[in-house]
């Protein structure tokens, strides 16, 4: 168990496997453990680095969420990577995680070395998210499945870790609030935007959502699978895996070859 600092308070990580740094992030409510199944098929070729993000899993706790979450987190992974002074790392990121993900590359491209984005709704937030939300969290409330979820990745103070997290998201839509710190045209790093056509999560019209971002920036693509849920990265693990270590291997590779020459 490792813990870096954050504002102050300890963020918890673990990690497994070797090679160029490879740092999986989660989506909201979630924690690390949500990586723990897929793990072995990136590890055999990465140093997977697995963090909970501030108020999340094993890390410490915070009174509230910013309403700019996920610009937070992406400054939360760029102080891992620091912290570990590992040099450029990829970041694989799912749900919310993606939006951290594209936040840490927008804020340091110097220190990242690829993007996969996972199963996020895009450039905005559909319509209607804010209410599809707290309807979605109060079925969860109701359902055991959810609830032993809830309380697997964050332990007994769930409630409260998901009612913040709720909080946040909804004045986060209701409020407009810009879900990235600078314009996606500015991202200096190869993107991959992945996701599944069957996901119910995501808005309706994920696969153009995402051809019009990867139009905007530079070595950006797009794998969209036929099957799958949310998120894609783990509910089609193989798929996802093979079209991410492809694109990961490939990135790697310019920038060896970039060095070199």
């Amino acid at each position: 168990m490792a813990y870096f600092s954050y504002q102050g308070k300890s963020v918890f990580y673990e990690e497994c496997g070797q090679g160029t740094p490879l740092v999986f992030l989660h989506g909201n409510t979630a924690s690390s453990k949500l990586f723990l199944p897929i793990l072995a098929l990136y590890s055999g070729r990465y140093r997977c680095i697995c963090p909970d993000f501030l108020g999340n899993g094993r890390s410490d706790r915070v009174e509230a969420f910013s309403t700019d979450l996920w610009q937070d987190e992406g400054r939360q992974a760029i102080a891992l990577i620091r912290h570990l002074n590992c040099g450029k790392a990829c970041l694989a990121g799912t749900s919310g995680g993606a939006w951290a993900a594209l936040n840490a590359a927008l804020e340091c491209p110097e220190l990242v070395c690829a993007v996969v984005a996972d199963s996020f709704d895009g450039r905005t937030l559909h319509d209607g998210f804010a209410e599809e939300l707290m309807a979605e969290r109060e079925a969860a409330r109701a359902d055991a499945q959810a609830r032993g979820f809830y309380e697997w990745c964050q332990g007994e103070d769930w409630e409260k870790v998901v009612a913040l997290d709720t909080e946040a998201l909804t004045r986060c839509a209701r409020e407009g609030r810009p879900l990235f710190r600078r314009p996606l045209e500015e991202i200096q790093v190869p993107v991959l935007l992945m996701g599944s056509t069957e996901d119910r999560m995501c808005r309706k019209n994920l696969e153009e959502e995402y051809r019009a971002m990867a139009a905007r920036m530079p070595g950006a693509s797009v794998h969209m699978m036929r099957q799958g849920g949310h998120p894609a990265l783990l509910t089609n693990a193989a798929e996802a895996a093979e079209a991410a270590l492809a694109f990961l291997d490939a990135c790697r590779q310019a920038g060896d070859e970039k060095r070199d020459g």
